[in-house]
């Protein structure tokens, strides 16, 4: 097994109705069941999966800065991450779609930077096999 360079920890109690905090203190958030899960999304509050969402866009385009600078291209992009909970057998599962907008390169090279951050970023290669991964390059 390979060494950590980095690793976060988070606590969560509550489940769903609870809260999550880091190990630092920095986040420090409520939690709610979100209304399409029949919850009551209370106003100021999170869940899981906007938590997953944004930090597989936050690492996706960090990702995407590194292939583009691999590839000597200068970009200014944007990823948004949708996720989504569905009723998968006799549980849940996760699907996400990716759309990645890139300023300074062809929609070909776009879509070639999108497959290639895809390689690398930790969190598609984490869920890879199990999680359905829907990828929009968008050239802008």
């Amino acid at each position: 097994m390979m060494s950590a360079l980095y690793t976060a920890s988070s606590t969560a109690s509550g489940g769903r109705q609870g809260s999550v905090k880091s190990s630092d203190g920095t986040l420090d958030l409520a939690l709610s069941m979100p209304k399409g899960l029949g919850g009551t999304e209370k106003e100021g509050t999170t869940n899981p999966e906007q938590l997953f969402s944004a930090g597989y866009s936050a690492c996706f385009d960090s990702a995407l800065q590194l292939v583009a600078g691999q590839a000597k291209k200068r970009i200014t992009s944007a990823v948004t991450a949708e996720v989504s909970i569905e009723k998968q057998g006799a549980g849940f599962g996760l699907s996400v779609k990716l759309i990645a907008e890139m300023e300074g390169v062809t929609q070909e090279e776009a879509e070639e930077l999108m497959e290639k951050a895809h390689a690398v970023c930790p969190y598609s290669r984490a869920i890879e096999g199990n999680v359905k991964v829907e990828r929009t390059a968008v050239a802008k």
